[in-house]
């Protein structure tokens, strides 16, 4: 028995020598490790401490952002996101190369970090179980490599808010797996390659906020499964492509504002019945708004503003709008639509210059309790004010200069999120209160206020051209 019992204990003490250290229980794979380690060494600073959890010899899979298959134990997915609402919540820093030792890497989302900088991480093309790229919010930069085709096992890939320069890559097509592309808020230039149509899996493209060039191509036909379409803020120019058509089925959002986009707006937008957001906005679009905006009753978001369209405006069935900008056209709508009034959800109206002429007390919309931002500015709007800005709650802009408007600025309730208030070129009377400290943009100039203006740090022309205002920044009162 002693020899059986000593000779299972040396085949036990042999067997225990040969497993790896990290077998049976043990804190984390020495290739996962060393990998995460590398890439914490390239962090310079930490301010918030994201990573004070990733120490040696500790059980990586509990480490912050790292997560792990539950039966090998193996790293599958590296998740670490800063704090928006805090602006110290970032990483500087730049990419180890060692994170290709992750090979059961799946999924790699960094998000936020603002601070992570250097070129294209090349260590991607050595992870063959990578799926899923968010590398958005950073500082990298460089070109996006030509043979980023080579990612074809990719199911998203999101480079948006870094640096990139360059054209993207025509082996881009390659990546027929992805059902989100999301390249916006870069520096691409360029045209959109028609390659692109062979990612029929595409729910999500973002190319917005680059400067890309050319016409949109007409690629949209086998891209039926589109959700999103963003490519607002570029420089695009000619038409919007017939091809768009093919998406009314499934599109939600289109945004193209912020281009060089011309011609009339197509009449087979109309058709999109589920279409929650339309951004046309600072193009050159002129003509008429097609009547079969009327088929637009899930639209919650429309933006119009800055082009060149001409009356009539079409009645809308809408049941709730939550944000609508029609301002700088050539409309004279003489009223605040209805449709807009009846929005028990509304939070953003702008109709700057749209040749409204009403009463502003005797608009009565159902719901005044969530906007935050109103611009009726360039209107010929009278009335008084007070009604309507002392019963929202959550106001944060309020513009209505070059008006008519007629009323006490000392019965004017000023919320606390109140931080623009424009109401230059007027009719309005009274005294500048204490309240107006609190705001970070005001303009009362060219209206009939007096008296002597409280202690402030804003600029004179915030308040010139008023009866008998006095004090700093103006002259000072009389004695």
């Amino acid at each position: 028995m002693n020899l059986i019992f000593t000779t299972t204990l040396l085949i036990l003490l042999t067997i225990s020598t040969l497993l790896p250290l990290n077998a049976n229980g043990a804190k984390c794979h020495v290739d996962d490790e060393s990998g995460l380690l590398a890439f914490k060494s390239g962090i310079k600073s930490d301010p918030t401490s994201i990573l004070k959890t990733w120490i040696a010899g500790t059980d990586c899979c509990t480490w912050n952002g790292v997560g792990c298959l539950f039966d090998n134990k193996r790293v599958t997915s590296l998740s670490l996101s800063g704090d928006t609402e805090n602006p110290k919540s970032f990483l500087v820093g730049t990419l180890s190369p060692l994170l290709s030792k992750l090979k059961y890497l799946d999924g790699l989302y960094l998000q936020n970090l603002l601070n992570i900088s250097g070129p294209f991480p090349d260590f991607l093309f050595k992870l063959p179980n990578l799926k899923y790229i968010y590398i958005e919010n950073n500082k990298l930069s460089g070109q996006i490599p030509e043979n980023i085709g080579n990612l074809n096992q990719l199911e998203a890939l999101s480079l948006e808010g870094n640096r990139f320069t360059g054209t993207i890559p025509s082996s881009i097509s390659a990546l027929t797996r992805v059902t989100q592309l999301k390249l916006g808020n870069n520096f691409l230039t360029g045209t959109i390659p028609e390659s692109i149509k062979n990612l029929k899996n595409l729910t999500y493209l973002s190319l917005q906020g680059n400067q890309l060039s050319g016409n949109i191509p007409e690629i949209f036909t086998s891209l039926s499964n589109l959700i999103i379409l963003e490519l607002s803020r570029n420089k695009f120019s000619g038409k919007i492509p017939l091809s768009i058509s093919s998406l009314s089925s499934n599109l939600r959002y289109l945004e193209v504002g912020h281009n060089s986009l011309s011609g009339k707006i197509p009449d087979f937008l109309g058709k999109f019945k589920a279409l929650d957001t339309l951004d046309l906005s600072k193009n050159q679009f002129s003509g008429t708004v097609p009547k079969s905006f009327a088929n637009l009753t899930k639209i919650f978001n429309l933006d119009l503003s800055d082009n060149f369209l001409v009356d009539p405006f079409p009645s809308m069935n809408v049941k709730g709008i939550e944000s609508l900008d029609l301002s700088r056209n050539m409309f004279h709508l003489k009223e605040i639509p209805k449709w807009v009034a009846s929005s028990p959800i509304i939070y953003s109206l702008k109709l700057a210059h749209c040749g409204i002429k009403i009463k502003l007390d005797d608009w009565k919309p159902s719901e005044t309790f969530f906007y935050d931002y109103i611009d009726l500015s360039g209107n010929e709007i009278s009335g008084s004010a007070i009604g309507l800005l002392n019963k929202t709650e959550y106001l944060i802009e309020f513009r209505g200069s070059e008006n008519l408007l007629k009323f006490d600025l000392g019965s004017l309730r000023f919320g606390n999120k109140l931080k623009v208030l424009d109401l230059s070129h007027n009719l309005v009377f009274g005294k500048v209160t204490k309240s107006v400290v609190g705001i970070e943009k005001l303009n009362v100039s060219y209206n009939h206020l007096c008296g002597e203006i409280p202690k402030n740090n804003f600029s004179a022309s915030v308040f010139v051209g008023n009866d008998c205002l006095c004090g700093s920044p103006l002259k000072p009162c009389k004695v």
